[in-house]
């Protein structure tokens, strides 16, 4: 079984014919023009056929002329009337050829024998076909190819399923029997209506046309697959109408799943079949088992296509295929179904395609004709439009029906329904959605349900492993929801389509309008509510209070004794006031971070297999009570956690991840971590009291150790060795001050599992020859990460830079060693990534690093030399590396010690958010970021995002910093990253609004971000360029937001007539060492460099609110900026002088 994905959105010419004719009639026009054919002719008309009959005084010679030709092959059907003379004729033997010819392009051939036997045309041995013929062969005796072909051709024909009239039966009655067949072929025939607006559609049709591949022979069964409204019939009747007339027959069941229901559905479902293939009404069908056989004989001769549409049971394809061993050879079958299950439970393996969601481009044009009846937005509707295509994420059902329910409205109509869908869900959206969850079994109701409510992007196993607590059978169940595209897993990560899960949201919201009833509580307002006016009840499985932004609230000590059967508490970004005297021991997951108090004494949750609970006042004594053992406990984080000073026996056989770093007062260990025989993470870094650690070890699945910066631990690597077979992924031992023996064990690690080297201080004897000792016996061909931290004895490099050593090493990390400088052959590190210097006081000078660089950070490094830094800055800033696939999102980032964004940044400002205009050529995947933010002692995480005329691109997290050491002083931080090319959704106009805003969240609340900044590779527009035909739609002014300001009302300055002082708002793409051409005037060294805020609103008309002066010092002129003067932004500086010293809010 094959399954194949699709999201290629260019346009294909259809293989469809377009009939201009229903039929042609090829005749002798001496025998039945105004006899038989005449009444043929009439009576075709009559019943509103398109019938095409050669015109008396069409020109008459031995090949038949090319407007005759092409009615041929324009014609749905052409009758053939063989009468006495028609052989006679080489004109009617002409288009015979040509009608044939056609018959194998979809046309289909109806004979009439005409009082002529049908034998006599078919042997041509006597009579009159037979004298013709051999009247032609002496005629044509230099062509000798040309009878012949004539004869097969007359063959062929004669051979076809037809009529025979002969004197004595009404004609009238014979014609009304043709009238009848072609009747059944035009509607059989008739094309499906595929949708008003087929966006996307051709392409996915094509691709499954392909997978048809109608020119073999062999048997294919074709699954359509997806969720509801993902437009799987839509393309299935695409499909159908391009290749069903290359079949003898051909039929399109539309609903299956909804016409199963009774038997008798499924009866005219058969009998709709056999009708539609065989073009005849006569076949009756009295029950479903007969019906199966009936199909069986009837149609196993033929070449047939059938399309089974919505299909979501195996019963239902058995109706219609059986076996799928009655088939003809070249047949088809294509079923459309929201569960791929029913595919792969066939007699017959089928190919699978699953449809994906609309692009972003697709999206705006299918939305723009629903909504404008235009390829395009409004102008005025652009954001708006955005923010609905963004929520319908690509289901054409969505955006078709909000479209056509926006049309002909207000923008504040708009705006309106925008905030209604955020709370409640289209009707007619939902109720299509909810078809697949309607067919679920109640176990697997709960899993999408509890998936959908609180565990969206996280780790499947994470999730598995909770839920399977709850006496929910995943191994199925998830299977099940993937099966029927009500869940995906990418990455490991279960994701749902957002209105899947708004579906599923709003089943839980329908069960009770009292919030305490609800089953699941994910809203944090709800949740809020529930827990301080202590309204909760049984009914409630989990509960999520997550606030966006850090908050503190004051709950009811109690407020979770009347939840009874809770599973989940989630709590993220709330700090609770008040001390809690409950929770329930049924608890499966407790997130609870930064909690300041003990749980509550009588809390033994021994079904808990989460404890997540980092930066509390946990006592672990308390909790681990030695009577109990917690058998379902598989994950721990108490990270940060200052309160615990020895680790228990925690009674956990089967804990696999345990993270205790940065539990700063932490002195001992219980021997009973030795034996924890499934644990595989154990992080203890920088846990500096830590003294006492296990001495026996029996760890069979460890793949990760970290012991990083436990300056007061002594340890023995060789318990690794002597106890285990070692299996680690990461060893993270440097900081560890006396770690005495890892010289000692390295060489008897096999080579393969090499992947890091970490050192640490070793013991008193020569600390420079432990490095020489320990490399002489190391396989350094394979090393890819290196740590040479904390030996201060180390002042140079240059012993590492040997040419065969570490040739794929991808990672160097210095940290508090006493070098000075980094050798210049540190470019022969080739596959070199990633470099790490932290607190190295005396580091000075960096050479120009490997082109393979994506990551450097200097933290508290202060002496490092401004040259250096501006290398640093010019060789990550020309770097650009294409993404190698779909999902590499890595970009590339500098972090370094300093106070100022390089000059280069073209638009910078104060605070964490910039706005600015660009040009339609801007290509945004290059653009360049840069902040400065200030000293904090925690870790941070820095996010950036980034809109076009209101688009999100981008949400990402570029950037964490990492708490080993204190930040002391104020560092710059400058990256690029990837986020996918979207330059063809954003030509709408010629300009573009950007907005960029960044966030730096430490791990106990909001690293202020002082300054930033974003580099631009584009031309950017002119004030005076950009007018309001070129503009989206904003509140913002129609000019650059950076507007640069000065601090200084000391000067005052004019300019001389005629003097361009309009100025571009972007550079050229940078090169090596390459600075921006800089303006030919002096800028004061002392200028300061300020942008307006994203939030700030300017009028258009700038002279009704203040006068703006340009200072150029040193030219000795000056002027009065007046209407008509535009502003740029560049890296230079503008100073402005206000009459009203006004400060913008600055």
């Amino acid at each position: 079984m094959v399954t194949f994905l699709t999201d290629e959105g260019d346009s294909f010419s259809s293989s469809t014919h377009r009939w201009d004719y229903d039929v042609f009639l090829s005749f002798r026009g001496e025998d039945t023009r105004h006899g038989f054919t005449g009444h043929l002719y009439q009576a075709l008309c009559d019943k509103g056929f398109k019938t095409f009959i050669d015109n008396e005084d069409l020109q008459r010679g031995e090949k038949i002329s090319a407007e005759l030709i092409k009615a041929i092959k324009s014609s749905m059907i052409s009758i053939i009337i063989f009468s006495q003379n028609y052989a006679f004729s080489t004109w009617c033997l002409e288009e015979l050829t040509e009608i044939l010819e056609c018959e194998k392009n979809g046309q289909r051939v109806l004979p009439v024998f005409y009082k002529v036997d049908p034998s006599e045309v078919r042997k041509q041995a006597e009579g009159s076909f037979g004298l013709a013929l051999t009247t032609h062969e002496k005629k044509f005796k230099n062509n000798i190819e040309k009878v012949p072909g004539w004869r097969a051709a007359l063959s062929e024909a004669a051979s076809l399923s037809g009529w025979h009239y002969e004197d004595g039966f009404p004609e009238y009655q014979f014609i009304q029997g043709i009238i009848r067949v072609v009747s059944s072929t035009k509607s059989n025939r008739t094309k499906l209506f595929v949708a008003q607006y087929p966006i996307g559609i051709d392409s996915r049709a094509k691709f499954i046309e392909n997978l048809l591949d109608i020119k073999s022979n062999d048997v294919r069964v074709i699954g359509i697959h997806g969720l509801g409204g993902i437009g799987k019939t839509t393309i299935a009747k695409a499909v159908y109408n391009r290749v069903a007339d290359l079949f003898e027959g051909s039929s399109f069941l539309m609903n299956v799943r909804q016409n199963s229901r009774k038997d008798c559905s499924i009866i005219e479902l058969q009998g709709q079949l056999l009708s539609e293939i065989l073009g005849s009404k006569e076949v009756k069908v009295h029950n479903t088992s007969r019906g199966i056989n009936v199909i069986k004989e009837r149609l196993s001769c033929k070449k047939i296509l059938l399309i089974l549409d919505d299909v979501d049971k195996l019963g239902q394809l058995e109706n219609f295929l059986g076996k799928c061993d009655w088939l003809a050879n070249g047949s088809r079958v294509i079923i459309t179904t929201r569960d791929r299950h029913v595919l792969t439970t066939l007699e017959i393996d089928p190919l699978i395609y699953e449809v994906v969601q609309l692009d972003r481009h697709e999206a705006l044009q299918l939305f723009s004709k629903c909504a404008f009846k235009k390829d395009k937005p409004e102008a005025d509707y652009l954001q708006l439009t955005n923010q609905f295509i963004s929520y319908a994420n690509g289901l054409p059902l969505a955006l078709q029906i909000i479209g056509s329910d926006l049309r002909g409205r207000s923008i504040r109509q708009w705006e309106s329904e925008l905030e209604k869908y955020k709370d409640i869900p289209n009707k007619k959206i939902q109720n299509i959605l909810k078809v697949s969850f309607e067919g679920l079994e109640k176990n697997e109701q709960d899993i999408f349900l509890d998936i959908a409510c609180f565990f969206q992007g996280l780790s499947k196993n994470y999730v598995v492993d909770i839920l399977a607590a709850c006496n929910l059978y995943l191994d199925s169940g998830i299977p099940n929801l993937i099966d029927k595209c009500l869940i995906r897993v990418e990455f490991d990560k279960l994701w749902i389509h957002d209105l899947i899960q708004q579906m599923g949201r709003e089943i839980v919201q329908q069960e009770s309008n009292v919030l305490g009833k609800r089953t699941r509580l994910w809203c944090y307002d709800d949740a809020l509510e529930v827990l301080k006016e202590n309204t909760g009840s049984d009914e409630i499985r989990g509960i999520m209070l997550c606030s966006h932004k850090p908050t503190t609230v004051t709950l009811a000590a109690n407020t979770f004794k009347r939840m009874r059967n809770l599973k989940f508490v989630i709590v993220h970004n709330v700090h609770i006031r008040k001390e809690l005297k409950y929770l329930p021991n049924g608890l499966r997951l407790l997130q609870l971070p930064n909690y300041s108090f003990p749980l509550p004494s009588n809390f033994c949750p021994q079904k808990l297999v989460t404890l997540e609970m980092p930066g509390s006042c946990i006592r672990l004594e308390k909790l681990f009570k030695q009577e109990f053992q917690f058998q379902n406990l598989k994950s721990i984080n108490l990270s940060g956690c200052e309160s615990i000073t020895k680790l228990p026996n925690l009674c956990t056989p089967n804990l696999e991840k345990l993270d205790l770093s940065y539990c700063k007062n932490l002195v001992e260990c219980h021997e009973s971590i030795g034996f924890l025989d499934r644990l595989q993470e154990l992080r203890l870094s920088s846990c500096e009291k830590l003294q006492n650690f296990p001495s026996h070890l029996t760890w069979k699945s460890l793949y990760t150790l970290d012991i990083s910066s436990c300056s007061s631990l002594d340890f023995y690597f060789s318990l690794l060795v002597d106890n285990f077979v070692f299996g680690f992924q990461g060893l993270y031992s440097y900081c560890c001050k006396n770690v005495v023996d890892l010289e000692d064990i390295i060489d008897k690690l096999p080579p393969t599992k090499i992947l890091c080297i970490y050192t640490g201080k070793s013991r008193p004897r020569c600390e420079y020859c432990f490095f020489i000792n320990s490399y002489a016996f190391l396989d350094l061909r394979n090393v890819q990460n290196l740590d040479l931290s904390n030996v201060g004895n180390l002042i140079e490099l240059d012993f590492l830079m040997k040419s065969d050593y570490f040739p794929v090493l991808e990672r160097l990390y210095l940290h508090e060693i006493n070098i000075i400088t980094i050798p210049e052959s540190i470019a022969k590190f080739t596959s070199l990534t990633t470099l790490g210097i932290k607190c190295c006081k005396y580091l000075r000078e960096i050479p120009r690093l490997p082109q393979s660089i994506r990551s450097v950070r200097i933290l508290n490094s202060h002496s490092l030399h401004p040259q250096s830094s501006d290398r640093l800055f010019s060789q990550v800033g020309e770097l650009w590396r294409p993404p190698q696939h779909r999902f590499d999102f890595k970009g590339y980032e500098l972090i370094l010690p300093g106070s100022e964004i390089p000059k280069w940044f073209n638009h910078q400002s104060v605070g964490n958010s910039i706005s600015f205009w660009v040009g339609c050529d801007c290509d945004h995947v290059k653009f360049s970021y840069c902040v400065v933010f200030e000293p904090n002692e925690w870790n941070g995480t820095v996010k950036v995002s980034l809109k076009f005329n209101g688009i999100k691109l981008m949400d990402g997290i570029p950037l964490r910093i990492q708490r080993d050491t204190d930040m002391t002083c104020t560092h710059v931080w400058f990256c690029k990253i990837f986020v996918g090319r979207w330059s063809k959704y954003l030509n709408q106009f010629e300009r573009h609004r950007v907005e960029v805003e960044f966030e730096c969240e430490s791990y106990r609340g909001v690293i202020h971000i002082l300054r930033c900044g974003v580099h631009v590779e584009c031309t950017c527009p002119l004030a005076q360029e950009l007018s309001t035909n070129t503009l989206p739609p904003t509140s913002i002014p129609a000019f650059p937001i950076c507007l640069e300001l000065s601090n200084s009302n000391s000067m005052e300055t004019t300019y001389n007539d005629g003097c361009d002082l309009s100025l571009s708002l972007c550079t050229s793409p940078m090169g090596r060492n390459y600075l921006p051409p800089q303006p030919q005037v002096t800028i004061p060294d002392d200028a300061s460099h300020i942008s307006l805020p994203s939030s700030i609103d300017l009028p258009n008309n700038m002279t009704d609110m203040l006068e703006l002066c340009l200072s150029v010092q040193g030219l000795g002129i000056g002027s009065t900026v007046s209407e008509g003067f535009h502003l740029g932004s560049s890296s230079m500086a503008h100073n402005f002088d206000s009459d009203d010293d006004s400060d913008f809010n600055l």
